[in-house]
């Protein structure tokens, strides 16, 4: 674990809520120099606490209108590789994410759709069509909040 101390989490938590406050902003609220902020900004970047920043999209703006996590169980785990499965799964455009769990299902996938009939299309016509695909179990997301988590 590396080291942080109480300003280099303050950077964290303001970060992950909004990734393009600039170092100038961020210093002035936390008392620090532009300069300073900076090289506290990139430390945490070289050390690999920061991985990056992303753009976040609005997926209903977009017209994804929704959002479905899927529980998929490979059907047979000695006839496809689960590097195959990952490549095809991960070739759909309507898949988001893509985790590789431990329990009931071998895989928990986030994919959006424009709405009820075009999820069902995606799921008949792209993602059941693999042949690794055995059980398959949906949950259609109603609302969503995010939170940065733990910063310790």
């Amino acid at each position: 674990m590396i080291d942080l101390d109480d300003t280099d989490r303050a950077i964290l938590r303001t970060l992950s809520r909004d990734a393009t406050v600039s170092a100038g902003a961020l210093g002035r609220k936390l008392g620090l120099s532009q300069p300073a902020t900076w090289r506290r900004i990139k430390r945490l970047e070289d050390q690999g606490i920061i991985k990056g920043r992303r753009l976040v999209l609005d997926n209903d703006k977009l017209g994804f209108g929704v959002t479905v996590f899927l529980g998929i169980k490979l059907a047979t785990r000695g006839r496809v590789s689960l590097e195959d499965f990952e490549r095809a799964i991960t070739a759909i455009p309507e898949v988001q994410v893509v985790h590789h769990v431990l329990g009931r299902f071998d895989y928990r996938l986030r994919v959006v759709a424009r709405d009820l009939p075009d999820f069902e299309r995606v799921l008949r016509r792209r993602i059941m069509t693999l042949p690794s695909v055995g059980e398959v179990e949906a949950n259609v997301l109603l609302s969503e909040e995010t939170f940065p988590g733990p910063i310790g």
